[in-house]
């Protein structure tokens, strides 16, 4: 089976295999929710990433968009890591329509002729490894993603592990309940938050933020974590020992990304 077929067909299958999870998450269709699809893409050692780029920005993007799926972000770390990675996050307009729009991408004429390209190249020519891509469903107090303004900045992302599924419960229920409130009195600027059903590290929850440098980072998070409302929010039991990990990646957008 060719490289881009199993991507595609792998996706409509991510769908079904889901399902189970969704009952789980009790899922509201009155607060439109969105279905975030995360994607890593893990860059073969020095290799250009330029025929990934024209693929997403010429081919994909394009494709979703026409589709309904609006402000995919594209980015890559701020840091020189090896391997290098490109992340991208696209948001569906609910859970009930993520399969459906795999599914018409899959048959789309011109999706199909902009990626001929992409899908003519060889192995050893292929700018990445593999593809790790997560499902993560959008917080009730936080059911779409955010667009910042255009302008100088940098994005953090950040992922909480916790140790069971009850943890996880309870520190997303302190996020919708309190600490997003807490997040916007303080001036920190969420993009999205979304919780992992399926992907690696789970139990987890994922979200990002924006700030226009590291310097309004600093200031920002200094704020929040002085703050007499955190200070008493973090003591309550019921958040107790809901957090047991947390993975923090420094991102920029790349030029044709619409976030």
């Amino acid at each position: 089976m060719k490289r881009r077929k199993f991507i595609a067909t792998s996706l409509v299958g991510a769908s079904a295999i889901t399902t189970g999870f969704a009952s789980n998450l009790n899922v509201n269709p009155a607060l439109n929710k969105q279905l975030f699809e995360f994607r890593e893409y893990q860059l073969r050692f020095r290799t250009d990433a330029a025929d990934l780029d024209n693929y997403l920005k010429n081919a994909l993007i394009p494709a979703l968009n026409k589709l309904g799926v609006k402000q995919i972000g594209v980015f890559k770390e701020t840091s020189k890591t090896e391997p290098a990675k490109i992340y991208a996050i696209i948001p569906y307009p609910s859970w009930q329509e993520f399969q459906s729009i795999q599914e018409k991408l899959n048959s789309d004429k011109d999706f199909l002729k902009n990626s001929s390209v992409y899908n003519a190249i060889l192995p050893e020519k292929m700018p990445f490894s593999r593809i790790s891509s997560s499902l993560l469903m959008a917080f009730d107090r936080l059911p779409n993603i955010i667009a910042p303004e255009s302008g100088s900045r940098i994005f953090e992302l950040r992922t909480y592990e916790g140790q069971n599924e009850d943890a996880m419960k309870r520190k997303v229920s302190m996020f919708n309940k309190e600490e997003i409130d807490l997040f916007y009195k303080v001036g920190l600027k969420p993009v999205y938050f979304g919780e992992m059903i399926a992907g690696s590290n789970m139990p987890c929850l994922s979200y990002m933020l924006v700030f226009k440098d590291m310097e309004e980072r600093e200031a920002i998070w200094a704020k929040f974590i002085a703050h007499p409302e955190w200070k008493v929010m973090s003591q309550l039991p019921q958040y107790a020992n809901s957090v047991s990990n947390i993975i923090r990646i420094f991102l920029e957008p790349l030029p044709y990304s619409q976030i």
